[in-house]
């Protein structure tokens, strides 16, 4: 089923929309939902025997509300973000190819009703996802995108929306895709479509659903965050349908993992949140009056997951797949010298980070690297290394990519960064992160944290360079010198590595200082495959990871904070606000 977004003359919307007649009376759905679980499909940390939130605990609520409510009485939709975040995941994109894709069979066991697709779901690419979606339409939840419009026929490359009854209602289910992923994805793992503003042509699709299926429920799943209803963030589009759509009863959204329900007199929004922490659960009350729906009213709640609460019959039933992702997870790889602390290069240079700029400026033809901290708080120890602790140090499926920017390009480059990074400090008492204590509203805890994105915080290496804390935007960075001692000049052209998703414009800082991302390619010199990959390819050939060599300055050069009786005193009290014992 597909659809195009187009206005239905007036007169023909009223001759399509006489409904058939519902029987009077109270008619009770329950709607729950989940958004964003980065394939947390297994209770299991695979190492240590620990548990953690997962598909498996989820199912456990989920079923005890089918049980007290009646199964034909519940709603289950996710939101999209499925494919991407775990071991599993990875084992089953990529490692076993041949084997029926787990994702399909979880939905299928679960009986979701429906699945919007996510960005890392398309992240995936083509091979991936496009294989998945065969499991997922035998399994009656395909993944679905209506603004996901082919290039060659205009028609969503995704079926649009789905139909289900339940509680006696006819329900038609909308879903949608994140209508930024050019900002971020490269083009192939897209390539034959292109994404459209959700809020752009929500209504017109649901005029058009709501004329040709006569629902009595209507539904839109869009994986976009909530934003600020103001229509400036195309990535942030759910409360800007929220605010404007006609004809829609629930709102079901995603992607800024921030836990979120809200209730209004004619529609109710849903948000879990992300990684399997929470359920978030709806009711919608509906009477009838001589054949019509003379009222609505709508309930929702956010209901924490249990994890020590995994539904062993699920557990058991999946038990198979288990054994085969762990065991790849825990074949050993290679060897760390030194503990790995991925909190440490939000002070400066670290081990951790020197490793991702070492892989990449050794891809030629690299000069310079640009990377960014994508763990915010992990640890890796020292002594043999498994396959699950690449996950650890590189978390997502990125590419590298090797681009061309001038010098002057590269030193605006890092002002944007460093700007998301630090504020301004006159003395040591000041802060120099730009942290802030408030409400976490993915934790929904208060503390100490980040104004910005940590994975935007990029620093470069290849260059000798400094970041005054004590000056503004535009005068912190200073460059002596490329790595190898031989100048650095403002006006020469660079080859520089960076991901995909930073190509791609993601975290707006290539946009920001002038760089047109659409036109990407124009300045793409060289890709390479996913740096998880590079990594892993790295230990077959070394064996071992040593922090003196990944380190060595005179391959990615060196920069730190300066002045440093400022910089250090103030970096040391912010990280303590932020991680206690730190170092």
């Amino acid at each position: 089923m597909r659809i195009k977004s187009f206005f239905i003359p007036v007169l023909l919307f009223a001759l399509l929309s006489c409904q058939r007649s519902l029987k009077d009376g109270e008619y009770t759905l329950t709607v729950l939902s989940t958004n964003d679980v980065h394939s947390t499909w297994f209770d299991s940390t695979y190492v240590g025997g620990g548990v953690k939130k997962s598909l498996f605990a989820m199912n456990y609520y989920i079923d005890s509300v089918r049980k007290a409510d009646g199964m034909d009485n519940v709603l289950l939709v996710d939101a999209g973000d499925c494919l991407q975040g775990d071991n599993a995941a990875y084992y089953y994109n990529y490692i076993d190819t041949e084997t029926p894709h787990l994702f399909p069979r979880l939905i299928e066991y679960m009986k979701y009703d429906a699945i919007a697709m996510g960005n890392h779901d398309i992240e995936t690419g083509h091979p991936v996802y496009d294989r998945v979606q065969k499991g997922l339409v035998k399994a009656g939840a395909p993944f679905m995108a209506a603004n996901a419009i082919r290039n060659d026929n205009g028609k969503s490359y995704f079926p649009a929306y789905k139909m289900v009854k339940k509680a006696g209602l006819r329900i038609a289910i909308i879903g949608y895709n994140n209508a930024n992923i050019k900002a971020w994805l490269s083009e192939e793992l897209w390539s034959g479509m292109h994404f459209e503003s959700i809020a752009s042509r929500i209504q017109n699709d649901v005029d058009y659903v709501r004329a040709k299926e006569h629902p009595d429920v209507m539904v839109a799943a869009m994986h976009s965050a909530c934003g600020q209803g103001d229509g400036t963030i195309l990535e942030a589009e759910a409360l800007d349908a929220f605010n404007l759509v006609k004809g829609v009863d629930w709102l079901i959204c995603g992607h800024d993992h921030r836990p979120y329900v809200e209730t209004r007199d004619t529609c109710a929004l849903l948000n879990s949140g992300s990684h399997s922490r929470y359920v978030a659960h709806g009711k919608m009350h509906i009477t009838v009056k001589d054949g019509t729906i003379a009222s609505k009213s709508f309930e929702t709640d956010l209901i924490p997951v249990d994890a020590a609460k995994a539904d062993p019959e699920m557990r058991a039933h999946f038990q198979k797949d288990f054994e085969a992702v762990r065991a790849f997870t825990l074949q050993e790889v290679g060897i760390l010298n030194s503990d790995l602390v991925t909190r440490h290069a939000y002070a400066g240079m670290s081990d951790y980070i020197n490793l991702i700029h070492y892989l990449s400026i050794g891809q030629e033809p690299a000069e310079i690297s640009i990377a960014a901290p994508l763990t915010y708080n992990g640890t890796v120890k020292s002594g043999i290394l498994i396959f699950n602790d690449l996950f650890t140090i590189y978390p997502f499926e990125n590419q590298l990519y090797v681009l061309t920017m001038t010098g002057d390009e590269i030193v605006r480059y890092l002002e944007a960064s460093y700007d998301r990074w630090i504020v301004t400090a006159s003395k040591a008492s000041d802060h120099v992160l730009n942290i802030v204590e408030k409400d976490n509203p993915r934790t929904m805890q208060k503390g100490w944290s980040f104004v910005n994105a940590q994975y935007n915080f990029d620093s470069a290496a290849g260059i000798n360079y400094t970041v005054d804390v004590t000056k503004p935007r535009g005068s912190r960075i200073s460059v002596s010198s490329m790595a190898d001692g031989s100048a650095f000049d403002l006006s020469r052209t660079y080859n520089v590595a960076m991901t995909s998703y930073r190509a791609s414009g993601g975290g707006n800082l290539l946009p920001e200082i002038g760089i047109d991302t659409d036109r990407i390619d124009e300045r793409v010199v060289a890709r390479y495959p996913e740096i998880r990959t590079l990594l892993y390819d790295y230990l077959k050939e070394n064996g071992s990871i040593d922090p003196e060599e990944t380190g060595d300055t005179s391959v990615i050069g060196s920069w730190k904070f300066v002045p440093e009786s400022i910089a250090a005193p103030a970096i040391d009290r912010d990280m303590k606000l932020l991680f206690g014992a730190w170092r």
